[in-house]
């Protein structure tokens, strides 16, 4: 179904953090001393980044100014959606956030990014994503009622799985300050993804602070190991609407017998309610307490009933139905943990490895980055 692409694709594709550990690095200690100096004197043979020359004068190592990474990720995530308005033919829309409830609905998915890169200055990397991916998203809802005591029960489930395919692209920005071999870095990108059932593409904007360390274990200098752990938080656009058809919805097979059970027990529910309200004495009526339960009782009792109504004529005609939708959609958790590895064959070649854990999220990313001056 449309939306769950939308929010599959986001939640996806907004997670794709790319930047690459490597940065401007202040050359520090005794040992160091000869490649401080060497720095000091040599001239800076590249355009980029700006001020590169009198940058490297001062001390500082720079990495090529210049760079292509290829990206495999992969996630499974649980998504939030609420505020959600349904309606059938273009008829009119139910909000049924009162009585619909999404049951661990979740994305899994996997994507391949291209991410050209420059060192604009010394310390600030720029960067464009440009990305496909391959996801399938699981989403279980049920529609809820109270009863005369308050106790709501499920009168009706629909689930509907998605598989498809997403392009995605992006600028983004990497301020980074290095001093012997440890290194911060704020990574911070725009991106929209772009489906073809939507009328344009979706917004998303993430924010990435890693802290790390680069070691150099091995005999050639030009080889080293970065570690590093860090978190991005994600923000999406969370308006979501559409027009899709009705058998992209539900599950036709059943859906009869469903809408037809939970009309039966809309209305069964509907007596008992107005039974307990007709029972009550004039002073009980008048108490807010009893109030609010019978006002939230008609209000749940009648949109059950409005949607399930609608919906039953739908299914009348289920080859030409449509559905109009409107929502919110949010991942469950907007903060991530995440640590990471990249190994340095050169200076023009390394590699990377990174996980992240806790919370609603879990992903991995392998990628292959090569560096060259400009």
């Amino acid at each position: 179904m449309k939306c769950t692409k939308l929010i599959s694709a986001i939640l996806l594709l907004c997670s794709l953090q790319n930047f690459a550990q490597v940065y401007t690095d202040k050359v520090v200690g005794k040992r160091n001393e000869d490649l401080k100096d060497s720095l000091k004197i040599s001239n800076y043979p590249y355009a980029l980044p700006i001020w590169g020359e009198k940058v490297a004068q001062k001390g500082y190592k720079l990495p090529y100014s210049a760079g292509l990474s290829v990206n495999y990720f992969w996630q499974d995530s649980e998504i939030v959606i609420n505020d959600l308005q349904v309606g059938f033919n273009n008829g009119p829309m139910y909000n049924l956030d009162e009585i619909v409830r999404f049951d661990k609905s979740h994305v899994e998915a996997g994507a391949i990014t291209i991410r050209p890169d420059i060192w604009l200055l010394p310390f600030l990397n720029i960067y464009g994503i440009f990305g496909k991916a391959n996801t399938a998203t699981k989403i279980n809802a049920g529609i809820w009622i109270p009863d005369a005591d308050n106790n709501w029960s499920q009168v009706a489930s629909f689930s509907t799985k998605a598989s498809f395919n997403a392009t995605t692209f992006g600028l983004g920005m990497t301020p980074t300050i290095g001093i012997g071999g440890g290194w911060f870095a704020l990574d911070m990108n725009m991106s929209w993804t772009d489906i073809s059932s939507l009328d344009k593409p979706a917004f998303s904007y993430i924010f990435g602070p890693r802290l790390g360390k680069t070691f150099k274990p091995f005999r050639d200098k030009n080889q080293n190991i970065a570690v590093w752990v860090g978190g991005f938080r994600v923000h999406i656009s969370g308006d979501t609407n559409g027009n899709l058809p009705l058998s992209d919805f539900i599950d036709l097979a059943n859906a009869q017998q469903k809408v037809d059970d939970g009309l039966t027990k809309v209305d069964e529910n509907q007596t008992k309610v107005d039974d307990w309200w007709a029972g009550l004495t004039p002073a009980e009526q008048r108490n807010p307490s009893n109030v609010v339960k019978h006002n939230t009782a008609n209000r749940a009792l009648e949109s059950a009933g409005n949607i399930l109504a609608t919906l039953d004529g739908a299914l009348s005609t289920a080859s030409s139905s449509s559905v109009q939708y409107a929502l919110q959609k949010r991942p469950k958790d907007m903060w991530n943990f995440i640590i990471g590895s990249q190994y340095q064959l050169n200076p023009h070649l390394m590699f990377r490895v990174e996980g992240g854990f806790l919370g609603s999220r879990t992903q991995i990313l392998g990628g292959l980055q090569y560096r060259f001056g400009l």
